[in-house]
């Protein structure tokens, strides 16, 4: 649950076995969607939802990572940050977002935390998938 540091909303992310932890001031500056093959082997579920912050929005972060690289769809890099006991994406890196982080929306356990604006890849998304509250994004190469 977000709390303040004078008038900064702060988020903390963790990990499942609570051993990372990464603090979040203010609004995110996206919050999206992906139904990308590899975003959905990467969470185990049928898409991930992730925020994108600044690099500077990132005041506190304890634990320990290790990361993976892997090529997106894209062609682009995309580092995996995950909780080296427990194995919990935390965050990510990626080529595309020089001066950000994406973080895991699930591991802030914020119930009130803003929806996706964008689903990204909704043409590879699960048939049953219909996320009508946002504009879907079609990243695929034309």
């Amino acid at each position: 649950m977000p709390s303040r540091k004078g008038t900064a909303v702060l988020r903390t992310a963790v990990c499942s076995c609570r051993q990372v932890e990464l603090v979040c001031a203010g609004t995110p500056r996206r919050v999206y969607a992906c139904s990308c093959a590899e975003c959905q082997r990467c969470t185990g579920t049928a898409f991930s939802y992730r925020a994108i912050y600044r690099n500077d929005a990132v005041v506190a972060r304890k634990g320990r990572t290790k990361s993976w690289r892997r090529t997106g769809q894209s062609g682009a890099w995309l580092d995996q940050h995950f909780c080296v006991e427990c194995g919990t994406v935390v965050f990510m890196s990626a080529e595309a977002l020089k001066d950000a982080i994406s973080v895991s929306v699930g591991c802030f356990e914020d119930p009130d935390f803003p929806p996706p604006q964008r689903l990204h890849w909704p043409e590879q998304r699960h048939r049953w998938l219909e996320l009508e509250a946002f504009p879907e994004a079609h990243s695929s190469p034309s």
